[in-house]
């Protein structure tokens, strides 16, 4: 049962821009699910469904799955479309986005997979990247760089 609910999921987030649980919840129901907020909350963790941005400035659940051990193109774009600034400083890497993306720039920063990457914190405008060292410092801004200016 949770596996089909979960495939129904990730079926209605790619044909529909779902914005809140509640939504998501009755186009469930509407299927035949029964589903509690609890349940899909849990299901939206398990799935690591993100909130992206929709072109009516509203926020819609969106996949943040790792195929074959590389970054969706999704989270490329997303760091394209909302990161203004990268810089350095020691083993942090301060990233500086549009209004109300950081969360969403901080998955997609998180999908790269890198070792050296401890952890983000994401503020309405800013990530912090927690690196290991200096040297991880540099390539995460050089990695992030190159990711936003689309080489």
């Amino acid at each position: 049962m949770k596996n089909s609910r979960q495939k129904q999921i990730m079926a209605i987030i790619t044909d529909h821009d779902v914005e809140t649980q509640e939504e998501l919840i009755a186009r469930l129901k509407a299927l035949g699910f029964k589903a509690t907020q609890a349940t899909v909350s849990r299901d939206i963790k398990e799935l690591k469904l993100i909130k992206i941005a929709t072109d009516r400035g509203h926020y819609k659940y969106a996949s943040s799955m790792i195929e074959e051990g590389k970054p969706n193109a999704k989270f490329h774009t997303i760091l394209r479309e909302t990161v203004v600034s990268v810089k350095r400083a020691g083993n942090l890497v301060v990233v500086k986005t549009y209004n109300g993306m950081a969360m969403a720039a901080a998955a997609a920063v998180d999908s790269l997979q890198m070792n050296c990457i401890y952890g983000t914190i994401a503020g309405d405008d800013t990530i912090f990247v927690a690196v290991s060292d200096e040297v991880a410092g540099e390539l995460i801004e050089s990695k992030i760089s190159t990711i936003i200016a689309g080489r």
